[in-house]
């Protein structure tokens, strides 16, 4: 088997700003769509990244984590809880998100409260469903923990 690198990315079209378009997306709702950024850093399973315009193209599974929107008004964070985005070769991104809430709106406290009873749910499950469910609370919770430490910075 032979490997293959990607190419390098297109150069933008002329006449283009040279700015990252970024459509994002929910189930319910457009957060952005054709917004002009300077960059996306966002959580992957292959590991965290950053996007600027003329990045290779690549698609990518995003784990609950932050999604930081940086444009020249400053930076917008969101807590995502998994999704998908999907650079193109025209410097858009696209990102689907099953859930996204901005990080400023998330209250530390009821995040405590929620992962310390799935803990609980889970030390105490007989039903390997309940521990399986309880799990993957655990999981988001302590991503979302990690997302609030972190917000400051």
């Amino acid at each position: 088997m032979r490997r293959a690198y990607a190419s390098e990315a297109a150069a933008a079209p002329s006449g283009g700003s040279g700015k990252l378009i970024v459509n994002f997306a929910l189930p319910h709702q457009t957060v952005l769509k054709k917004h002009e950024v300077n960059q996306v850093d966002m959580s992957a399973v292959s590991g965290d990244l950053g996007v600027l315009a003329d990045h290779v193209p690549t698609i990518e599974q995003l784990k609950p984590g932050v999604l930081d929107i940086i444009s020249d008004a400053g930076s917008t964070k969101y807590f995502v809880s998994g999704g998908f985005a999907i650079m193109n070769p025209n410097s858009v991104l696209n990102i689907n998100a099953v859930e996204a809430f901005k990080l400023e709106d998330i209250d530390s406290q009821a995040v405590s409260a929620g992962l310390a009873e799935s803990q609980r749910l889970h030390s105490a499950a007989k039903d390997e469903k309940v521990r399986e469910a309880a799990a993957v609370e655990i999981e988001l919770y302590e991503a979302l923990q990690a997302a609030l430490a972190g917000k400051s910075k």
